[in-house]
C-alpha cells in the first residue's frame, strides 16, 4: 500500500511541476506582450517547494520524497523608492517648467534688444525731439513728434495687452490642471477600492498597481503630491501632509480669485480644497504651484507674479513718460500762445499702459519754445529730448525691467534644466528597474519550456508505473 501511495504522490508532483512551469510561461507571454506598454511593471512568479505529508506509523517509509512545488504569488518586480523618486522628481520638474515657459514667453515678448523693441522706440521718440529743438517752428518735425509718441504709446499699450492675454490663458491652464487632479484623483480612489477588494478575494493586482502608479505620478507632477501605502493595498495621497486621496475618499481642489490680471490685487488666484471653502492648498512643487506663483499680483519688492511684475512695469513706464514729458511741456507755449499744457493724457479708469494718449492734435499743439522767445525757439523741445538720459528716465524704468526679466528667466531656465535632468535620471533608474527585457524573457520561456516538458515526462512515467502496478500485477503464471 505504501509504495502505491508514494506513486500516487509522485503523479501530483509532477503535476505541480505542469502548473508552475504553465503559470510561468503565462507571465513570461504577459511580460512579453507588454514590453512596450508604458508604465508596465515586469513580473515573476514566487514559488516555494512543497515538502512531503508523510505518514506515520506503521505505515511510514523511512525516506519519502517532496509534495512538488507551490506557487505563491506572481511578483510586481516595481521599487517602492524608485517610484517615489519619480514622483518627487517630477514635482519639481513641472513647477520649473512652468514659471521658465512663461518667464520665457515673456521675455520673448519684449523683442529686446531689437529695432522693435520699446528700447529702440524710446531713441526715436526722444530723437524726434531733438529734431524738434532744430528745426522749431517746422510742420515737419512737429509731425514727425507726434507719429513717434503715436507708435510709442500703441507699443507700451500692445505690450500690456499681451501681458493680460498671457495672464488669461495661464488662468485657463490652472483650471484644466485642477480639473485634471480632480480626475486623476477619483481614479486612485476607484482604483482602490478594486486592488482591496481584488487582494482579499486573493487575486493579482499587478496591472492595476501599474494603472495607480501613472496615475500618481500625473498628480505628483501637478501637485508635488506624495504617497503613503496601507496594509489593505490601498494608498493615501497627500498634498502637504493633507489627504487629497485616502482609501476610497476623494477631496476635490478648486481654483479660486481673479479672473482678470487687473483684479489680482483684491482677488489673488489660490488652490483652494472645494469642501473647505477659504482654505487654500498647500503646494511644495508641482505645475499648479508654478501657474499660481506666475498668477500672483505685483508687489512693491518686484518679487510678485512674473506676469503681473511684467504688465506693472508697461504701467510704470507709461506714468513715468507721461509725468516727466508733461512736467518740461507745461513749461512752454503753443504756437497758438497757450501754456501749462500737456503732451501726455493718462485715462484714469484703466491701466496706465493701456489709457496712455498723445494730447496734441497737430503741430499748434506742441509746446516747443519757451514763453517770450519766439516761434523759432526749440528749447522746450531740446529739454524734453534730454529726458532719456536722466537718472530716473522711462528709458532707465525699461531698462531695469528687461534686465530683471533676462535675469530671472535665465535662472529659471537653468533651474527647470537641472530639475528636468534629475527627473530623467529618476524615470530611466524607475525604467532599467521595472522595464521588460526581452532577452532576459526569452530566457525565461526556454526556462518554462523545458521545465513543464521535463515535468510532462514525469507524468507520463508515473502513468506507466502505475498501469503496471494496477493493471498487470500478478498475471504472470495465470
Amino acid at each position: 500500500m505504501t509504495p502505491t501511495m508514494s506513486t500516487f504522490s509522485g503523479l501530483n508532483t509532477a503535476y505541480t511541476g505542469l502548473v508552475a512551469a504553465r503559470q510561468g510561461l503565462d507571465v513570461v507571454g504577459q511580460n512579453i506582450a507588454n514590453s512596450n506598454t508604458v508604465g508596465y511593471t515586469r513580473q515573476r512568479i514566487t514559488t516555494s517547494a512543497v515538502g512531503a505529508l508523510g505518514l506515520v506509523g506503521p505505515l511510514a517509509t523511512a525516506q519519502q520524497g517532496g509534495g512538488g512545488v507551490s506557487v505563491d504569488s506572481i511578483a510586481r518586480l516595481g521599487s517602492v523608492y524608485l517610484d517615489a523618486r519619480v514622483r518627487s522628481s517630477a514635482g519639481l520638474a513641472g513647477y520649473s517648467a512652468v514659471r521658465a515657459n512663461i518667464l520665457s514667453d515673456i521675455e520673448s515678448s519684449l523683442r529686446e534688444p531689437g529695432e522693435n523693441g520699446l528700447s529702440a522706440q524710446l531713441q526715436e521718440f526722444w530723437a524726434s525731439w531733438q529734431g524738434l529743438s532744430n528745426n522749431a517752428g517746422t510742420p515737419a518735425a512737429a509731425g514727425i513728434v507726434l507719429e513717434q509718441a503715436g507708435v510709442l504709446v500703441s507699443q507700451i499699450a500692445r505690450g500690456y495687452d499681451e501681458m493680460e492675454a498671457k495672464w488669461a490663458h495661464a488662468r485657463s491652464e490652472l483650471g484644466g490642471m485642477a480639473d485634471e487632479l480632480n480626475a486623476a484623483a477619483g481614479q486612485v480612489a476607484n482604483l482602490n477600492v478594486t486592488i482591496r477588494s481584488t487582494l482579499a478575494a486573493g487575486g493579482s493586482v499587478n496591472e492595476l498597481v501599474d494603472q495607480r502608479n501613472a496615475l500618481t505620478t500625473t498628480m505628483s507632477a501637478l501637485t508635488g503630491a506624495t504617497v503613503a501605502e496601507r496594509p489593505d493595498g490601498t494608498i493615501d495621497v497627500l498634498l502637504a501632509g493633507n489627504a487629497i486621496v485616502s482609501g476610497d475618499t476623494v477631496r476635490p481642489v478648486a481654483v479660486v480669485g481673479a479672473y482678470r490680471l487687473d483684479g489680482t490685487a483684491a482677488a489673488p488666484v489660490r488652490l483652494e480644497w472645494a469642501h473647505r471653502p477659504g482654505s487654500s492648498v498647500a503646494l511644495t512643487g508641482g505645475e499648479i504651484a508654478g501657474a499660481v506663483s506666475v498668477l500672483a499680483p505685483s508687489d512693491a519688492s518686484k518679487t510678485g507674479g512674473v506676469i503681473a511684475e511684467a504688465a506693472q512695469s508697461y504701467n510704470d513706464l507709461a506714468s513715468a513718460l507721461a509725468s516727466q514729458v508733461n512736467a518740461v511741456h507745461r513749461n512752454g507755449v503753443t504756437a497758438t500762445g497757450e501754456t501749462g499744457v500737456d503732451f501726455f493724457a493718462i485715462a484714469p479708469t484703466v491701466p496706465a499702459a493701456r489709457g496712455l494718449s498723445v494730447v496734441p492734435k497737430d503741430a499748434s499743439g506742441i509746446a516747443a519754445a519757451a514763453p517770450d522767445a519766439g516761434g523759432l525757439d526749440g528749447s522746450i523741445a531740446d529739454a524734453i529730448s534730454q529726458l532719456g538720459t536722466a537718472a530716473a528716465s522711462p528709458d532707465t524704468i525699461w531698462t531695469g525691467f528687461v534686465t530683471r526679466t533676462g535675469v530671472v528667466a535665465r535662472t529659471e531656465l537653468q533651474q527647470a534644466a537641472l530639475a528636468e535632468l534629475a527627473a530623467a535620471s529618476a524615470s530611466n533608474a524607475q525604467l532599467a528597474n521595472a522595464s521588460v527585457d526581452l532577452d532576459e524573457e526569452n530566457v525565461s520561456l526556454v526556462m518554462f519550456q523545458s521545465a513543464y516538458q521535463g515535468a510532462a515526462r514525469v507524468m507520463t512515467a508515473v502513468d506507466e508505473m502505475l498501469d503496471t502496478l494496477i493493471n498487470r500485477t500478478g498475471i504472470v503464471g495465470r
